[in-house]
């Protein structure tokens, strides 16, 4: 038998499957590497975990004074071990884990963030696609970024008369400008060929903003995207401190007009870890949406 022969008797026994053939090759290719991924995990983990336990350290020699005016991070431990061990206890209405109260907190910062996301990219888009808009509100914008949320409160109190929806407006007017400016400079950096595309392609300005001006500014529109929802978690736990209720930044403005520093401490710890995993969040959407080419 010819070798012509074998391989056709091959063919028809075993009859050729593109997609499966691809599908396993792939499956075949993507083997986990476990100590490849040991290795990027230990490299990600081991650093920051080396400088909090010398910051901890640092912190406990230099708290541990009786004359000290800080608790050390064992006495943190003591006094709020039912805070950091049980984060999701509900004992009533106000009193609650740490976890709820920066549940409700997020709350308040999806419908603010949201809302400045989405008016701050259709802002932003027309300051850069428009060189007399740009003219016209830049310097309203401009001037509006620098006022303190805070600053916002009584005013948006006096309108409103009612807490939440003041909490949400500090939100949405704290976050919406990094939104509206790195949207403007997106469009702005547009290529021309893309523009000259869309005229050939006689898109009207809806087809243009979502297939041509969006994609090529979401580089520049997550970048904002990102400083926002750090400025609304800030913005939220600053106005909570004010304006009451169950959230995070009021439990804090609570715990010190009782005294209780380690709560203050721990509820800190929460804060930092919420506004991180916020940051992260959104940089993996931004890395996913743009294929990589956001800021990590």
């Amino acid at each position: 038998m010819s070798i012509q022969t074998i391989e056709d008797t091959k063919v028809k026994a075993f009859p050729a499957k593109p997609g499966k053939v691809i599908a396993f090759t792939a499956k075949a290719r993507r083997r986990i590497d476990v100590p490849a991924i040991a290795g990027r995990m230990a490299t990600a983990l081991i650093p920051p975990a080396v400088v909090i336990a010398i910051l901890l350290v640092v912190w406990q020699v230099a708290c541990s004074s009786p004359t000290a005016s800080l608790s050390p991070p064992s006495q943190v431990w003591n006094e709020a071990y039912d805070l950091i061990a049980h984060p999701f206890f509900d004992n009533g209405p106000q009193d609650i884990g740490l976890a709820w109260r920066v549940l409700i907190s997020l709350q308040r910062v999806a419908i603010g963030f949201g809302m400045a996301a989405v008016v701050g990219v259709a802002l932003g888009a027309l300051v850069g696609q428009s060189v007399w808009a740009m003219r016209g509100l830049d310097p309203v914008f401009q001037i509006l970024r620098t006022v303190p949320p805070l600053a916002w409160l009584p005013l948006s109190l006096a309108a409103f008369r009612d807490s939440n929806p003041s909490a949400l407006f500090v939100i949405f007017i704290t976050s919406i400008w990094p939104v509206i400016i790195n949207t403007a400079v997106g469009v702005r950096n547009i290529p021309e060929d893309y523009r000259n595309v869309a005229r050939i392609l006689r898109l009207n300005q809806l087809e243009f903003f979502f297939k041509i001006m969006v994609p090529a500014a979401a580089p520049y529109i997550f970048t904002g995207l990102r400083i926002g929802i750090g400025l609304s978690w800030l913005a939220i736990v600053a106005a909570e401190m004010l304006t009451g209720g169950v959230g995070i930044g009021f439990f804090i403005w609570d715990a010190w007009n009782s005294s209780r520093l380690p709560d203050i401490i721990v509820a800190l710890a929460y804060i930092g870890v919420t506004g991180f995993c916020l940051d992260r969040l959104v940089a993996a959407v931004g890395a996913f949406v743009t294929r990589g080419t956001t800021a990590k």
